[in-house]
């Protein structure tokens, strides 16, 4: 996902991504916005426009003592956030989170996930349950899928070690020489079942948000991870285009 051409954008995306990865902590004030700016290289009404844009996502607040990181911000890393910090970082996890892996196994898959993967009948896949948290807060919920033959390259696919599962996409890539080169996420809102109820700490049938994404390369899918989120988180995603369509 290309970030934005707009300078405000960019430097919006630069200071998020310390958020995300804890290298700015909850509550730490940020410096004044004319050092900030000089920092960022930018305008102060540049810097000003950044801002405003990562206050209306949730991840900061402002008063008159300064810009302060937001305390347990009501916003979720999107699965493009989580795929490029653990690429990046080689860890899946933002600052102050937890992870409980639940389930790591081969199984034969329903038959929707074979077929994302082009799988003939009696194949398996690897499937992994986890959640995440951040202090009592339970973040969400998460299934994610492989191709079979990756454990034998990735034992840790097989383990339900939090420590090991954190960066497991850096090791796939370089255990089977695969590349992610493009990918896709689905959301939609709808209830939550009684399993997903119980891992987010919900009512049956509360409203949650709920999606799906796959990587791929010219070989076929990678990985196809399907998650919700309680209804009181918000995801934002940020695109550009390259060059926009003619109308006709």
């Amino acid at each position: 996902m290309p970030g934005s051409n707009h300078p405000y954008m960019r430097v919006a995306e630069r200071i998020r991504r310390r958020i995300l990865d804890g290298v700015l902590k909850e509550g730490e004030k940020l410096p004044p916005v004319r050092e900030l700016a000089r920092q960022e290289g930018v305008s102060v009404a540049t810097l000003g426009r950044s801002l405003d844009q990562l206050q209306v996502e949730g991840y900061i607040t402002t008063s008159r003592r300064g810009t302060f990181v937001a305390n347990a911000p009501e916003v979720a890393p999107s699965g493009y956030d989580r795929i490029t910090r653990v690429l990046r970082t080689g860890s899946v996890l933002s600052e102050g989170e937890t992870m409980v892996v639940t389930n790591a196994e081969l199984i034969k898959p329903p038959q929707y996930v074979a077929e994302i993967f082009d799988l003939e009948d009696g194949d398996q896949v690897v499937r992994r349950q986890w959640h995440t948290g951040k202090g009592q807060q339970r973040i969400g919920l998460f299934v994610t899928w492989y191709p079979a033959h990756f454990a034998a390259a990735v034992p840790e696919l097989l383990s339900t070690s939090a420590r090991a599962a954190a960066g497991l996409l850096p090791k796939i890539q370089q255990a089977t020489g695969r590349r992610i080169q493009a990918g896709r996420d689905d959301v939609h809102g709808r209830d939550a079942d009684a399993r997903e109820a119980n891992f987010l700490g919900l009512r049956v049938g509360s409203p949650i948000l709920a999606g799906a994404h796959r990587l791929w390369d010219d070989e076929g899918v990678i990985e196809y991870g399907e998650w919700c989120l309680p209804y009181r988180l918000v995801v934002g995603y940020e695109y550009s285009f390259e060059a926009a369509p003619d109308a006709t």
